[in-house]
């Protein structure tokens, strides 16, 4: 993996993913190291970010490395009319690895075509968040002791959500069982159901689960997010399709888990907090492990 950017889920095959996950294991038994000691880490995040960053900054600092970087473009060159191709092609000159976060799809995938030092996207667009997929993988092995053959629920804004996006063309290597539920206006992109089809793995599509939701092993909220719509009214209209609640969890199995991206707005009411089955904060905390074995990896000081 040395050198190798981790723009999309698929760059990375099956065995990576698991060397990924085992590494972070070793970290989150003793995250505080001197391996980046001497490297310097760019983040330049065009779109606001505060889990993501943060625990970027917090693996490297952990690990004895230096961040340079923005976390808004308007703190950046770009309120001057600078391209994307400028700034990747200077800030290439001051750092070892660059992670980027970007509103447009494709924007990583471009900026590791233009650079000589590795690529990490922290998100683009709607399309891919690849470091969010294997902490939500870590997350999955963690709490359910495997990978393979897990009845995982995805909810909210499968459309957009470029986490759901990718943790599914991740778990597939791993026979899931997907429920995708959302409403019409947020559904599953076909090009991710025909990629089901092809490759044999089942797949239903609900409006709703609270009949359902006794065979989840994984329950994947997602926030409906305003800045994807260009309709307000359509906004408006999906914004509370979903909201997870405690008393809904009572016939759920003793292992199941709650997984979120977030940051949520209102998809998981609060009283599920002190549910031991809610596993997003953890969740979150694993980020950073995680975020470690990546920068470990490609760098290659592992």
């Amino acid at each position: 993996m040395k050198n190798k950017s981790l723009v999309s889920i698929d760059d990375y095959s099956k065995d990576e993913y698991i060397k990924i996950l085992d590494l972070a294991a070793k970290f989150e038994q003793n995250p505080v190291q001197d391996i980046l000691k001497g490297k310097v880490i760019a983040t330049l995040f065009f779109e606001p970010s505060t889990r993501t960053r943060l625990s970027f900054e917090s693996a490297i600092n952990r690990l004895g490395g230096k961040v340079i970087g923005f976390s808004d473009s308007s703190s950046s060159s770009v309120t001057k009319g600078e391209t994307i191709y400028d700034t990747i092609k200077i800030v290439s000159n001051y750092c070892d690895l660059i992670v980027m976060r970007h509103p447009l799809e494709g924007s990583a995938r471009y900026a590791s075509e233009i650079t000589n030092v590795p690529i990490i996207n922290a998100g683009d667009g709607a399309n891919q968040h690849p470091t969010q997929t294997l902490l939500d993988m870590y997350s999955i092995r963690k709490t359910q002791d495997k990978l393979e053959d897990l009845n995982l629920f995805m909810v909210g804004d499968l459309k957009y959500g470029r986490t759901v996006h990718s943790l599914l063309m991740a778990m597939s290597k791993f026979n899931t069982t997907f429920n995708f539920i959302s409403p019409d206006e947020l559904k599953m992109p076909d090009g991710y159901k025909l990629y089901l089809d092809k490759i044999g793995l089942k797949y239903y599509e609900h409006k709703d689960f609270t009949d359902i939701i006794s065979r989840a092993d994984i329950i994947y909220m997602t926030r409906v997010q305003k800045e994807r719509f260009s309709d307000p009214i359509e906004y408006e209209r999906c914004k509370n399709a979903y909201i997870l609640k405690n008393y809904m969890l009572e016939n759920t199995k003793p292992t199941m888990k709650i997984l979120h991206p977030l940051p949520r707005v209102n998809e998981i009411n609060v009283d599920v907090d002190i549910n031991p089955k809610a596993y997003y904060f953890t969740q979150a905390l694993n980020g950073v492990f995680v975020r470690q074995a990546i920068i470990s990896s490609i760098l290659g000081l592992i």
